[in-house]
């Protein structure tokens, strides 16, 4: 991932010195497990831990030079193991294991730890989602369909919808963390032939990892799930930029990116304040689509294994971890700063008319017996000639000599507050998934 889009906490995770210190974790899990049931002297286990190997820029720099003679990165990454410790027992590293078994339990490790990072991340826009919601759980505004406006609806309301998208995404980042969160030590086509199961089971227990049956390699459809995971997670934070963009639409003017001291919209028009970080994010979710069909493309892999899948790896899950991290920071940055203006969202749903009481209109003369079609035609046939005249649709009902309407029956099918009465129950959905959460730190 380019330095631009790459934040420490997620992209650390990823570099060649953290890669490495990983295979070095099972590389030794392997020599305690194997100590353990006896085959491993303790003594040479001590000699092992006592001589450790640093994992840092100069131990990085001689694998890369051994890796240009090997070409092989893990058995130029055992041979520099090998000679740093300098030992006899130094011959114990790498016992009975195939490279995959080191790679791929050490990738689980990494992509556990990245899938935590995001999710923490994750909670933290939850959180200021619901924040916004409760604060404008009363700011009325028009809902949309098709771009036009529907019924009115709340701007609480709005958000706690997207908070319980991303509720979801969470709850797909959980089951993929958990798939993801596996290990396998069972040799080069995984029938156990010089590693025994107990050993696996202990060195996963030792690095925090399930064990499972495997081939030479672990089932790609694990990654997949998780790609998947940070795809949908993607698209709901899309989902949000999206609708920021179109509410600060000139013509709209709801909300809008907040705008700091210094900063510029335009080089050639001081007056704008563009939506720069919604379509980044929009434009960022684009890529990481991409990476999920990479991801389903490695599932099938030839009989029991090839390494078709480890190039694409090599690019994709990194490369989706450190994106799927940015976005949840900067969407959490949008939603905590968004400039939202109350004023203009009751300016605009008046300027409708009161259209967007139409189906109101609608049920009430139903309810004094018409038939619906005759009823849809008269609200229709009213809301286009309110239209025309740029008058008020219930100034041209109540003119209507043919309709008896009370004034009461009116009050009820223009009232604001009568349709959105029940946009709470999105939010306080919502403050469960919070207070779930909050419970589990």
């Amino acid at each position: 991932m380019i330095e631009r889009y790459t934040l420490p906490a997620v992209g650390v995770l990823f570099s060649d010195t953290s890669r490495m210190k990983n295979w070095l974790a099972v590389e030794y899990a392997t020599v305690e497990a194997l100590s353990h049931v006896g085959v491993v002297p303790s003594e040479d286990l001590d000699e092992l831990k006592a001589f450790t190997p640093t994992i840092d820029d100069a131990f990085v720099q001689a694998v890369d030079d051994r890796e240009a003679i090997t070409n092989h990165d893990l058995a130029a990454f055992v041979d520099v193991v090998q000679g740093t410790i300098g030992t006899k027992s130094a011959s114990w590293i790498h016992y009975g294991l195939t490279s995959s078994d080191v790679v791929d339990t050490a990738l689980s490790l990494t992509l556990k730890e990245a899938g935590q990072k995001i999710r923490e991340e994750l909670v933290a826009l939850i959180e200021a989602i619901y924040s916004r919601a409760t604060e404008h759980s009363a700011t009325i505004m028009a809902g949309r369909t098709h771009g036009m406006h529907a019924e009115p609806t709340t701007f609480g309301n709005k958000l706690a919808l997207f908070g319980l998208s991303l509720a979801r995404d969470l709850d797909r980042l959980d089951r993929a963390i958990a798939a993801i969160s596996v290990g396998k030590l069972s040799g080069a086509v995984g029938t156990f032939s010089n590693i025994e199961p107990a050993v696996e089971e202990h060195v996963c227990a030792l690095l925090g990892l399930s064990p499972v049956p495997a081939t030479q390699v672990i089932a790609r459809d694990r990654h997949a799930e998780y790609l998947y995971s940070l795809t949908s997670l993607a698209a709901t934070i899309e989902t949000i930029a999206t609708e920021v963009r179109h509410l600060a639409r000139t013509e709209v003017g709801e909300a809008e990116e907040y705008f700091a001291p210094g900063q510029k919209g335009s080089s050639a028009m001081p007056h704008k304040r563009n939506p720069i970080l919604s379509e980044r994010l929009v434009g960022l979710s684009r890529v990481m689509r991409g990476y999920l069909i990479s991801g389903l493309e490695d599932v099938a892999l030839w009989h029991e294994r090839d390494i078709s899948h480890s190039s694409v790896e090599r690019i994709v899950l990194s490369d989706a971890s450190i994106l799927a991290y940015y976005m949840v920071n900067k969407a959490k940055s949008l939603v905590g700063k968004l400039m939202v203006y109350p004023e203009r969202m009751k300016q605009n749903l008046d300027d409708s008319l009161g259209f967007v009481f139409s189906q109101s209109l609608l049920l009430t003369l139903v309810d004094s017996g018409m038939s619906r079609d005759e009823a849809y035609r008269i609200v229709q046939s009213s809301a286009r000639a309110a239209y025309e005249l740029r008058r008020q649709l219930r100034e041209v009902i109540e003119e209507d000599q043919s309709l008896n309407i009370s004034s009461e029956l009116l009050d009820r099918a223009f009232s604001v507050e009568r349709v959105t009465r029940h946009c709470g129950r999105a939010i306080d959905e919502l403050s469960k998934v919070v207070a779930l959460q909050s419970s589990k730190n």
